[in-house]
């Protein structure tokens, strides 16, 4: 018996190590050969395509267009598979991947057309434009066919990876556009319900300006000068969790010559999105002839266009947070309206078929809210949403090259943050902006629409050198009060996080590259304080029962520090007092298909005013008085982390409950995988309401910090690596950097590789 275990046990490890032999044998297949040399019919001149230490693309042509070819090549041969979900994502064709479990995801993007938007604008574009996207789109799709097999994610899909298109370079921008401003038209559908169900004291209260204010020209909002509403009719109902939006957005800050020591100007960026594996950005560097003038561009590009998002030409650096400004309005239809039906064919796997019926209307798409008819206007949906302008900061020497670029520039609307290396630094929103003036947070109807929608607004404000030489943004209001009123609120963040970034800059009277990382990873929770003095206090009224949770406040750190089991205290209370106070308007809302997700980060001061009037009509009906409810929130926060991680109080540390965990799209579905596809799991540092903001999946997709002519000390890390492929020495060249809070260099390190395609 012990021989025949034995033998079985023996069998069973060569079984596994002959799978394990197997898995890695057909994703060797799929390994892009990182050197050598090519010919192609694409390039004029021969284009070098190396790699660093990190993975890093270092392209070196003698064109514009030859650089938009290799940097093409290197993302097709890195990056196909998350270029495909990108352009698929945003044209609504994820379904023929994977079938019927996307169906409904693709409707919800069809609503928005975008694949004939991209075609329609592609055609407009002018003839250098085009032929750039050509050749770029030679490129990737020469980079893909080099590799020879296709990758693990196309042979578990069992679908055929489909050529790159010039087109699909526009759909990736369009991503951008879905994921940066798709909160801006739900805010507002939220706030129409707001009205009709309740009134419009109700929406003014839900929205007031906050105490975090930190416009840069130091302008504040009115307070809200209404009556409490009244909520009536209130019955008892399971607390319903409201769902917090992620912070998408980013820091970024600048400071001109006059306080660095080299007296140029520098800037920080970091911009906050959701982590998947691969990580969203692709380090690049483009070396490249223009106009007799040698060009050397250095940053992060998106996989799918062939531009440097964020990045540095030694003249000027420049970054990018999203500006919230309202580009959408909801047009309320009336009976003379003009709809008609669109539809929409969502293919499936092995040639099936499923149609999706649109309405549309000469606004744009529409919906019903509340049952009545809706068209969406949106910057996205106009010509000007989309372009190649933003390469022409590649070529801009100074500050006023780049504010000059800034309204034309078809991007979703964000706030640019450039210096250059004479020690200037500026501000300016950059990117389509609708050019209509009766901006409105509610609907408009359809007599007071504006054509003007259909046009970009080219004046905008900027700020230029100010004569505190700080300038910051952080997805809150940047723009004057006045300002305000003329370009609306898409859904700025509260203000805690710009306010502490305003705050630290006045700290020092000199930066150096240092001093902007440090605040990139500044986690003290400022904005948490007076949260953690109301439960301090609540739970010193029984200080027997709850003595373990007064020790672990009154040692809090007072940051979103890894060991911290009295932030995470803090920080879920407020959550539980959110959703038992505004359970009946969550409830309400999500009858009618609403939630108040996209206005919660703005709850703050109205909660506050609630917490201090007690308004007896705000009391949830399974307690008796406002200090039972704020008792009650604390023992849901005690009762959901037991039930999350357990009765033992240490396994509440923060950075346990806030533990950040990047995943490739697959690894849930193979959970096998996980090991082989994922990041390292690794402890939470930071949150929302401050600099270093990170969640579990989410946070920031980049630092950067520069100063132009000054870039052997600048700095850009990045949350994972370079290649998309898990056998590839490159998939997580730089991830332990960033978890370290090292300062990985910005500039090319040694060269590796090195692929060489002369022309044809």
């Amino acid at each position: 018996m012990y021989k025949l275990i034995k033998r079985l046990l023996l069998l069973i490890v060569i079984l596994g190590l002959s799978g394990t032999a197997v898995v890695y044998g057909v994703l060797s297949l799929s390994l892009p050969a990182l050197d050598g040399n090519g010919r192609s019919m694409a390039v004029n001149d021969p284009v070098k395509i190396s790699r660093d230490t990190l993975g890093q693309a270092v392209i070196n042509a003698k064109s514009r267009n030859d650089a938009a070819y290799g940097l093409g090549y290197a993302h097709g041969q890195d990056r196909f598979f998350q270029m495909d979900l990108l352009r698929r994502n945003a044209a609504g064709e994820l379904s023929e991947l994977f079938g019927k479990a996307a169906v409904e995801l693709d409707k919800k993007m069809r609503f928005h057309q975008l694949r004939k938007r991209s075609l329609a604008i592609l055609n407009t574009l002018p003839e250098r434009d085009k032929q750039l996207l050509k050749s770029y789109t030679q490129g990737v799709n020469e980079g893909l066919a080099q590799v020879g097999y296709a990758s693990f994610e196309y042979i578990l899909t069992g679908a055929t990876q489909k050529p790159w298109q010039s087109e699909d370079s526009l759909l990736v921008i369009f991503s951008m556009y879905l994921d940066l401003q798709s909160m801006t038209f739900n805010r507002d559908q939220t706030l129409i319900q707001l009205e009709q169900i309740y009134s419009k004291n109700m929406v003014d209260f839900l929205t007031q300006p906050s105490q975090y204010q930190a416009a840069l020209d130091g302008s504040k909002l009115a307070p809200f000068a209404g009556e409490l509403p009244i909520l009536t009719s209130q019955t008892t109902h399971v607390a319903s969790h409201i769902e917090a939006p992620q912070e998408l957005g980013s820091n970024n800050w600048a400071v001109t010559g006059e306080l660095t020591k080299t007296a140029a100007g520098m800037v920080s960026d970091d911009m906050h999105l959701s982590m998947a594996v691969p990580v969203i950005w692709y380090r690049a560097q483009l070396n490249y002839t223009q106009n007799g003038k040698q060009s050397q561009i250095t940053g992060v590009s998106l996989p799918g266009t062939p531009a440097i998002v964020v990045g540095t030409n030694n003249k000027i650096a420049w970054g990018f947070t999203n500006g919230y400004l309202d580009t959408a309005d909801w047009i309320a239809l009336n009976s003379d309206s003009n709809t008609w039906l669109v539809d929409e064919p969502i293919l499936l796997p092995e040639g099936g078929v499923e149609t999706y019926s649109l309405i549309m209307s000469e606004y744009g798409p529409v919906k019903y809210i509340n049952e009545k008819p809706y068209a969406l206007s949106w910057a996205a949906h106009q010509p000007y949403a989309v372009n190649m302008q933003l390469l022409k900061l590649e070529q801009a020497d100074t500050v006023d090259d780049a504010l000059a670029l800034a309204s034309n520039v078809g991007i979703p609307v964000q706030n640019l943050m450039v210096v250059d290396s004479l020690g200037n630094a500026a501000w300016k929103n950059i990117g389509g902006i609708p050019a209509r003036t009766n901006v409105s947070e509610l609907s408009v109807n359809a007599q007071q629409y504006s054509a003007l929608f259909e046009q970009n607004e080219i004046n905008r404000p900027f700020v230029k050198n100010p004569p505190s030489g700080r300038l910051w943004t952080g997805n809150s209001r940047v723009v004057s009060a006045s300002d305000n009123a003329r370009f609306g609120n898409g859904g700025y963040a509260l203000g805690a996080r710009s306010s502490q970034i305003r705050d630290r800059l006045f700290e020092k009277q000199t930066f150096a590259e240092s001093d902007f990382y440090a605040l990139q990873l500044d986690n003290q929770a400022r904005f948490l304080m007076p949260w953690h003095e109301l439960l301090l206090k609540q739970l010193k009224t029984n200080e027997v029962k709850n003595a373990k949770y007064i020790t672990e406040l009154e040692n809090w750190q007072q940051c979103a520090c890894a060991s911290s089991v009295g932030y995470t205290l803090v920080k879920r209370y407020r959550d539980e007092v959110i959703n038992l106070v505004f359970n009946h308007i969550e409830v309400t809302l999500n009858e009618h298909e609403g939630t108040l997700k996209p206005i919660k980060r703005g709850l703050e001061p109205s909660l506050w005013q609630l917490i201090n009037n007690k308004p007896a009509s705000w009391i949830n009906p399974q307690f008796n008085s406002w200090d039972e409810q704020l008792a009650g929130a604390f023992d849901h926060t005690v009762n959901k982390l037991s039930e999350q991680f357990g009765t033992n109080i240490k396994q509440w540390q923060w950075g346990k409950v806030n533990e950040l965990v990047i995943e490739h799209p697959f690894a849930k579905q193979i959970p096998l995988l996980a090991k082989l596809l994922n990041m390292p799991t690794a402890a939470g540092f930071g949150d929302s309401y401050m600099p270093a903001v990170q969640g579990r999946s989410f946070g920031a997709s980049q630092r950067f910090i520069a100063q132009p002519g000054h870039l052997e000390h600048a700095i850009l890390s990045v949350p994972g690596g370079q290649s998309g492929h898990p056998l590839s020495e490159f998939y997580r060249a730089g991830f332990s950097d960033y978890i370290e809070g090292k300062q990985t260099a910005l500039l090319p390190q040694t060269l590796m590789h090195q692929i060489v395609i002369s022309p044809k």
